[in-house]
């Protein structure tokens, strides 16, 4: 029987003659060997669990549950598990750039090894995440507690890797308080679990979009590559298409393929305008005092007075300033007046002719040089 040939890829683009916005069809570890070395920013990684199911599991009611028996996640021994992680991920990390990180799910049947393994291949972690499901599966038997989370490492590549990290744009998300390492969101349910022609799940672990837009928002920029080498059901391309980000899916299942492949097409970009996420002032272009002054917005002699009122200084055409004979930065100046040991200048000082904040002239800088939107 001849063989069917392969779906069509999903929105084919090339990159620097790499394939991105599409589906691979193959071996997770065959295809990210194929990948160019240092080409990938962050991967995302749902492997097998290896749950180590024996036997049928049925409700109090006798009704059979639908739970994970497909021959991708059983594995002959912890040995076989160990060395399929190894490779798999010895092959991620081969594929992400020296500043890139990897987001790897489990539970407690494989996390520990996986994280065991992904400390010897050196990579850094800097977090665990604990996804708390609002709606897990009961535990029918009444043996053991409820399982009722999943545990998520981040890790970059190395100790040294300059990670991206959206701390503000993760805390505006959380209603301004800082993002915890705990997240409770629900399991697939209603609308977002995929189903197939017999009204049954699509895939048995399909993740909660929920779940991938916290990780690509918070450690990925846009136009960034995300690569996911087990992409199932096609959640991370979702989020990454909707974030404007690039991204490559790995998978050898035909019908998780193309379930997702239909799923992603039916997802629409993002305007690039409305990606910009909150970022903190370390992010922001360092501008010195001695730029407004070459930009004409404050002028050798001018005069700036604190916030308070109660001190004064007069600039200087060097960038600094001079205060009852005292000269210096604008926060060393600023420290002298009110005998502190430190002073954030930028805040201190007001122009004394209307009362702007020197602050808001490097805001305009920032501006000007496309580091801030206009106002």
């Amino acid at each position: 029987m001849p063989r069917k040939p392969k779906d069509p890829p999903v929105n084919h683009v090339s990159c620097e003659g790499m394939r991105v916005n599409e589906i691979i069809e193959g071996d997770c570890i065959a295809e990210m060997e194929k990948l160019p070395a240092g080409s990938v920013d962050l991967v995302f990684a749902d492997p097998p669990y290896n749950l180590q199911l024996g036997g049928e599991l049925h409700r109090p009611d006798q009704s059979r549950v639908d739970g994970v028996e497909a021959e991708w996640d059983k594995f002959e021994d912890f040995a076989a598990y160990d060395r399929f992680t190894r490779a798999w991920m010895g092959a991620a990390r081969r594929a992400l750039k020296d500043d890139g990180a990897l987001w790897v799910i489990g539970a407690y049947h494989n996390i520990f090894r996986v994280g065991t393994i992904l400390q010897d291949l050196g990579f850094w972690i800097l977090n665990d995440v604990v996804w708390r499901k609002t709606n897990p599966m009961p535990n029918f038997k009444g043996t053991r507690f409820t399982n009722a989370h999943e545990t998520l490492i981040w890790a970059a590549k190395s100790k040294t890797s300059k990670y991206t990290f959206h701390y503000n744009a993760l805390k505006m998300l959380n209603d301004e308080l800082q993002m915890r390492s705990d997240w409770t969101i629900p399991l697939c349910t209603g609308a977002e679990r995929l189903k197939d022609a017999d009204g049954k799940k699509a895939h048995p672990t399909q993740k909660p979009e929920a779940l991938l837009h916290r990780i690509i928002l918070g450690s990925t920029d846009p136009d960034d590559l995300v690569l996911d080498p087990f992409f199932g059901s096609g959640t991370t391309g979702v989020v990454a298409k909707r974030l404007g980000r690039r991204w490559l899916g790995i998978e050898r299942d035909r019908a998780y393929l193309r379930a997702a492949k239909k799923r992603i097409a039916a997802v629409d970009e993002s305007d690039p305008k409305n990606l910009d996420v909150s970022r903190s002032k370390k992010d922001e272009p360092r501008v010195p005092f001695g730029m407004i002054i070459e930009a004409g917005m404050v002028r050798a002699g001018d005069i700036l007075i604190s916030v308070d009122g109660r001190h004064q200084a007069r600039v200087r055409a060097d960038g600094s300033l001079d205060a009852g004979g005292f000269t210096g930065s604008i926060h060393r100046v600023g420290a002298h007046v009110t005998n502190a040991p430190a002073c954030n200048g930028w805040t201190f000082w007001v122009h004394k002719r209307d009362g702007t904040s020197i602050d808001n002239f490097r805001r305009e800088i920032r501006r000007r040089m496309g580091a801030l939107p206009a106002p």
